[in-house]
């Protein structure tokens, strides 16, 4: 997972997505868990598929998300084409534009979105947080098992 979480909402959302995803798989796969500015293409090209994780910002993805995806976009380019992820966006009033700009640069990668996007606007609900785990937990049980 490659997140951004600024005041911690959609930190709280990975968290749960991430617990989920650990207790689908066990130890049978490595889940990395890195903060936008910290992954780079080395660790795309390791994983076998990635969730995204941004909030929306002034109807955008977060910068740090836009930095790592210009980051590694050429180094990847062509060596993660078909890339199975999934997108989690979290927003005050509105995460079209923020989900529309993330899938425009992956869209550019030749990624597969093998879920649909989770989409949170105002406050973290308990609906919110069990979707965040049915998409981690869905993610790297396909991903493990080969479906995706």
């Amino acid at each position: 997972m490659v997140e951004h979480s600024r005041t911690g909402q959609t930190g709280q959302l990975c968290r749960t997505a991430i617990e989920a995803a650990r207790e689908a798989v066990g130890d049978a796969m490595a889940i990395h868990v890195l903060g936008a500015f910290d992954a780079g293409p080395d660790d795309v090209l390791w994983s076998k598929g990635i969730m995204l994780a941004t909030p929306a910002r002034f109807g955008y993805m977060s910068g740090a998300l836009k930095d790592f995806l210009e980051r590694i976009y050429h180094p990847c380019l062509d060596a993660t084409r078909g890339l199975p992820y999934a997108l989690l966006v979290k927003g005050d009033t509105d995460v079209e534009g923020a989900v529309t700009s993330v899938e425009r640069i992956v869209a550019g990668l030749g990624w597969r979105r093998v879920l649909p996007v989770l989409s949170v606007v105002g406050e973290i609900a308990p609906e919110h947080l069990e979707a965040a785990a049915e998409l981690g937990g869905s993610l790297a049980a396909g991903l493990e098992s080969g479906i995706f």
